[in-house]
Formats: C-alpha cells, structure tokens, sequence
C-alpha cells in the first residue's frame, strides 16, 4: 500500500482485502500495518497465553484466552479492527466465529520497536473507553509491566522478575521471572 491509500478512511473489509500474511489493525478507519513479532515477542505471548489457558482450565472457568492473531471488533462500527496479542473474554455471547464483537475482559499487549507508542497511548485510550477492565502493557526492553486495572482506577509498573496478579481472573498469580530472553 501506498502512502495516499494508508491515508484514506479504512474499514474492516480493508482488512479482509490484505494479501495472505499481512496484518494490520484498524482504529476509527485508519489503518495501522503490523510488522511480525520476533521471537521474545512470541515467547512472551506463549507462556502468557499458557498460563492464563491453564488457570482457566484448572478452575473450570468460563472465561476464554486467545492469543493474536485473533480478531477484536472493539467497536459497533466497522472502523475499528484490532488484534491484541492476548484477549481475555468471560462473556461467551460476545464470541462468534469471527472474534470478540465488544471489548475484552482483560487485554495484554508485548511491546515492540514498531509498537510502543500504539500500545503506550492510543491502545491505552481506545481500550479503556471501551470498556476493557484490565489492560497490561509487557515492555521487556524498559523490563517493565504496567498493569492498568480501569475498575478500580489503579496503575501499577512490576519488574520481569515479579509475581503478578489480575484482578479479572482472582487467584492467578504470573510469575515473570520465568521469561528468558
């Protein structure tokens, strides 16, 4: 894509027209490509997304855990299309074939080079507007977690060494120390 066509107001049939392998996020009707996560990335995500599985599973929970590429219609509009690197849903009604249709449970990003100023400002924005109750921000370069609990109006920042806790899923305790790069 060009500079003119990344420019024009986009909508999710744009992201059904990509060629196979690229992705992008669409956010009120501008489109954002996404570069492929390298491996720390994909370790990051995998432990994660495992650990959250696992703890849901164990407890026989009704949430489910998805890990990206996987579809998130944040919006009751065809404008915004995102694909957080993990989605935590509760509500079964919001799932169908397609994705997430509404905002997510819980939702954690892994920054990278091309990501930080998305997931630092503009994701922070649209996902507590929209009413996701917890968001994490994974930054292993600044070796920060930041942890953004909307319900109870808290910030907290951990280290890649700490346990950590989500208020969504009560119980699961995230022991960081457990990455390696």
């Amino acid at each position: 894509m060009d500079a003119a066509e990344l420019l024009r107001e986009h909508t999710i049939q744009d992201i059904y027209s990509l060629p196979d392998g690229r992705r992008a996020e669409l956010i009120d009707g501008r489109l954002y490509m996404m570069a492929a996560p390298d491996m720390l990335h994909q370790r990051i995500s995998a432990y994660l997304h495992n650990e959250i599985y696992n703890f849901i599973r164990k407890k026989n929970g009704r949430c489910e855990a998805f890990a990206a590429p996987f579809a998130v219609f944040l919006d009751a509009d065809d404008r915004t299309y995102l694909e957080p690197d993990i989605s935590v849903i509760c509500d079964e009604k919001q799932l169908t074939g397609r994705g997430c249709f509404g905002a997510p449970d819980w939702i954690i990003e892994i920054v990278s080079p091309s990501s930080r100023m998305m997931d630092y400002y503009k994701k922070l924005f649209l996902y507590r507007r929209a009413g996701v109750l917890e968001y994490w921000i994974a930054d292993w370069d600044k070796n920060r977690l930041t942890v953004y609990d909307f319900r109870h109006e808290t910030v907290k920042e951990y280290a890649f060494s700490d346990a950590v806790t989500s208020s969504v899923l009560e119980g699961l305790v995230i022991d960081f120390s457990w990455i390696k790069p």
